[in-house]
């Protein structure tokens, strides 16, 4: 009776996944191993469905475990194999999937991804021979002297772009660019929305100008709205604003995002706006949702803000859709110029002295400060290091349970309450805001309300069913602020499924 319950549990499970209740499907299939931890099939399944939810750390786990239970059992090396792709381990992704190819040879995806990944692993060590030091800047490239090729989808408003000097040692240009007006980007709009580009040159030069504008902020970035109690280190204090819009990943979703500024305002005089990272990859509109950003960010400079995140990266840009859809759209000339132009966003912001706001999260180390973070050189390179302080700002998680564990993701650390109440105190802030997750109702208060996971991308890659949500930030006549969660559904959008520019991994 027991296997038969067990079996049940997993049918059930199936029956969840299939429906996209994936945290659902991971308890059934717990359940399920609960009482009978001898089936293959069992830690397989539940591995798909933490491969959904992106805890791939888990997902490699119960690949291993799947094996041990059954070495025969090919969907267990697969599994691993698409986990640890996904967290960029392709060497280890490919052994097992050699395993599964000569267990069952005529298995055409599992063919199909070994290829990749081996093409991904060689195009990546060539890249990294050529780099070095005296590598010029992709944004040196581009002749601004020659007239727009092709059709220009402007009939109202057009781009005046001056080339003012080059960097010295990477000989980037610097350029200014006159016409980035609300017209301007009203047209744009209704340029992607009709499923045009924009002209090179000006795709070109919205970059490089943005790129320039934000190699002029700190590492990390010190706003406060007027009145706000705290006095603290080169506060920019956003004088006539009146409400501070925080948002989380927002991750290609371009109708989604338009919907979000039509809601609660578009960034302008009175309201700012603070973008926290994962703009790009996963839907399939990144190109335009950056473009819009970097064109609100060159018209409103002390309006809008932006923190990196862990996908405005190389190695996560190749595998989730942002290089392919760059190349598709435009050219590789453009992909390598967002790259570089990613590498001089801020990694964090600091609100009113008292909320800290990063992608990820916490440390690994109780002693790092808010001066350890305004101390980060984020030009040494162009990709962040694969440890250290400026990786979990990208990467780390929060956890319910106190302490750190290593992250269920792969990539990491988790942090508890403890953690945070010592941060916040050691640092005297009130709280931190953070993105980085799925959360369903869109936002979550976590330890003890001192910490707050924000999310912007509802129903998530067209299948997870969230909510979306943004924070606003309000100054009372006291000098204290509100802080207010607020939740949005999804609009719908053409029919373009996420990750339309890469091979999807069963990801």
């Amino acid at each position: 009776m027991t296997m038969e319950q067990a079996v049940e549990l997993k049918n059930q499970g199936n029956s969840a996944l299939k429906n996209n209740n994936f945290d659902k499907a991971i308890g059934l299939y717990t359940q399920a191993i609960e009482l009978d931890p001898t089936q293959a099939v069992f830690y397989s399944n539940r591995a798909q469905a933490y491969i959904k939810t992106e805890a791939f750390g888990l997902a490699v786990e119960d690949g291993t475990k799947s094996i041990e239970a059954d070495p025969n059992y090919t969907k267990g090396y697969y599994r691993r194999a698409v986990a640890n792709a996904a967290i960029l381990k392709y060497k280890e992704a490919i052994k097992d999937l050699k395993v599964v190819l000569v267990k069952a040879p005529g298995d055409k995806v599992a063919k199909q991804y070994h290829n990749e990944f081996v093409k991904i692993l060689k195009q990546k060590k060539f890249e990294d021979a050529i780099r070095g030091e005296d590598t010029p800047s992709a944004m040196s490239q581009v002749d601004f002297n020659n007239p727009i090729v092709g059709k220009n989808p402007f009939k109202q408003n057009q781009l005046d772009i001056t080339v003012t000097g080059t960097d010295g040692k990477t000989n980037e240009q610097h350029i200014e660019v006159n016409g980035i007006t609300k017209d301007f980007i009203d047209e744009m709009i209704d340029i992607f929305k009709r499923g045009e580009k924009l002209p090179k040159k000006y795709a070109y030069a919205l970059i490089i100008a943005c790129n320039n504008l934000l190699k002029q902020e700190p590492s990390m970035v010190n706003i406060s709205l007027p009145n706000m109690k705290k006095n603290g280190k080169n506060e920019v204090v956003l004088e006539g604003v009146d409400t501070l819009t925080v948002c989380g990943d927002t991750h290609g979703q371009f109708y989604d995002l338009l919907n979000i500024f039509e809601t609660y305002g578009w960034v302008n005089d009175r309201h700012a706006y603070l973008f926290n990272g994962d703009f790009v990859d996963r839907g399939s509109w990144s190109t335009e949702v950056a473009f819009l950003l970097y064109a609100l960010k060159l018209r409103y400079p002390h309006r809008l803000f932006l923190n990196r995140g862990n996908h405005e990266t190389n190695d996560m840009n190749k595998v989730y859709g942002f290089e392919g859809e760059c190349k598709a759209k435009y050219s590789e000339t453009l992909y390598l110029m967002f790259s570089e132009s990613f590498g001089s966003l801020p990694l964090a912001t600091l609100i009113g002295n008292d909320y800290l706001v990063m992608h990820g999260g916490l440390f690994s180390d109780d002693n790092i400060t808010l001066d350890d973070i305004r101390k980060i050189n984020r030009f040494k390179a162009t990709q962040p290091p694969k440890e250290g302080i400026e990786m979990e700002l990208l990467w780390t998680d929060p956890q319910p349970m106190p302490g750190r564990t290593p992250n269920r993701r792969g990539i990491g650390i988790q942090f508890g309450p403890d953690v945070t109440e010592k941060f916040c105190v050691s640092n005297d802030l009130s709280g931190i805001i953070r993105s980085h997750e799925v959360r369903m109702e869109g936002y979550e208060k976590e330890h003890n309300d001192k910490l707050i996971t924000v999310f912007s991308a509802p129903n998530y890659c067209d299948s997870q069913g969230n909510k979306g949500a943004i924070i606003n930030f309000t100054v009372k006549n006291n000098g204290e602020f509100n802080l207010d969660c607020e939740q949005f559904e999804a609009v719908p959008h053409p029919d373009i499924k996420p990750m339309a520019y890469t091979t999807n991994f069963g990801l």
